[in-house]
């Protein structure tokens, strides 16, 4: 909610992750220093917790990494704050087709597809909706370890890139830009 730090949001998370009897897989990791990244309007994803505040009408990204029994698991929400600016259409209108690209790939992301199926109706449907994917980053295998092979980009061609076997595990991670 608006009026937060960041690092108010790390400290509750990483005391359920303590609560619950798991560990954070994002600490320590490449030398990050937190269990949580917290990403706020223009800034994509993986930002370390800080002192700033949340103010109304920003969008606010919470990626969060935990490892269970050897396991590693990866997810991320996208909330808008309440309060409302100038941009809150644009970013309602943002977070849907985020969601929408994220429904896609996962519709397409059966054995015998490949890495490219997923990547191009991801790519196709954030386009139609007028956004661009970060091309930068890009969703991955996860599992024992926390990033794996395949990369998992939100842009490609269908029908390219590794193929999809039953039992792999895959982080699909849309992510677009106004």
């Amino acid at each position: 909610k608006a009026g937060i730090t960041t690092w108010s949001l790390e400290e509750k998370a990483s005391r359920l992750i303590k609560e619950t009897g798991t560990e954070p897989a994002f600490l320590g990791y490449n030398d990050y220093s937190a269990a949580l990244c917290v990403s706020i309007n223009e800034e994509v994803v993986h930002c370390l917790p800080s002192k700033r505040k949340i103010e109304p009408g920003d969008l606010v990204s919470l990626d969060l990494g935990i490892k269970y029994k050897g396991l590693n698991v990866d997810s991320a929400t996208t909330v808008l704050i309440d309060g409302g600016d100038s941009q809150t259409d644009l970013k309602k209108k943002l977070m849907k087709a985020t969601k929408e690209c994220l429904e896609l790939g996962i519709s397409v992301a059966k054995p015998g597809n490949t890495v490219g199926d997923i990547s191009s109706v991801i790519q196709k449907h954030a386009e139609k909706s007028g956004f661009s994917v970060i091309r930068d980053l890009v969703g991955h295998g996860i599992g024992r370890g926390l990033h794996e092979e395949p990369e998992v980009p939100n842009f490609g061609k269908a029908g390219k890139g590794p193929k999809l076997e039953e039992g792999m595990v895959i982080a699909i991670e849309p992510m677009l830009t106004a």
